[in-house]
């Protein structure tokens, strides 16, 4: 038997969630087998339980990873409301709509998540109060628990818009819904 180091197994376990990810997000949890998600990262069935000690101890690991990786995207954007507003657009953009491997995991997995168990649902928890948190220090630098309701909002409006805009099968009507989604959005930040 072949001994790794720490390193390759962490850097493993690491692909798997970031494989895993993509897939949840294009396929649904529900809809991504064990066997499917480490074909994904390149890597046997039997190597899973190496790394994981269940599905939804991966689901729970992978939610953790999405939503701290979209965290540390925002100190990437512009500061203040310049950015948020950079985001806004982003976010409700077509390219966003038409790759959800790609995108936000609220906006793909918010209706599994809500049947996932408790690991999981803390997992969104923390991240989704981090995201909010992150939106409100934007919103008013100086007092960002004075933004919360605000910050609440647009993401909660952010996520929603989304969502309905991959649900339309009309491509005009979807359009219309993120342009739409862009300037309610603004209004709220203003």
């Amino acid at each position: 038997m072949v001994r790794y180091a720490k390193e390759h197994k962490q850097a493993t376990r690491q692909r798997i969630i970031e494989t895993a990810g993509h897939r949840f997000k294009q396929d649904g949890i529900d809809g991504s087998g064990v066997s499917t998600l480490m074909s994904d990262a390149g890597l046997t069935n039997g190597a899973f339980y190496a790394h994981f000690a269940s599905k939804d101890d991966l689901v729970a690991n992978v939610v953790t990873d999405q939503l701290r990786t979209q965290v540390a995207r925002y100190g990437t954007l512009r500061p203040g409301r310049q950015g948020l507003e950079d985001l806004v657009r982003d976010y409700l953009s077509p390219e966003q709509r038409d790759h959800p491997g790609d995108g936000c995991p609220s906006a793909a997995l918010l209706d599994e998540i809500i049947r996932c168990g408790d690991e999981t649902r803390q997992a969104y928890t923390d991240g989704a109060r981090d995201i909010v948190d992150e939106i409100a220090a934007r919103l008013t630098p100086a007092n960002p628990q004075s933004a919360r309701g605000k910050a609440i909002g647009l993401f909660t409006m952010m996520v929603g818009t989304l969502q309905l805009s991959r649900a339309l099968s009309d491509q005009k009507f979807s359009d219309e819904v993120l342009a739409q989604g862009i300037e309610n959005a603004l209004s709220i930040m203003r």
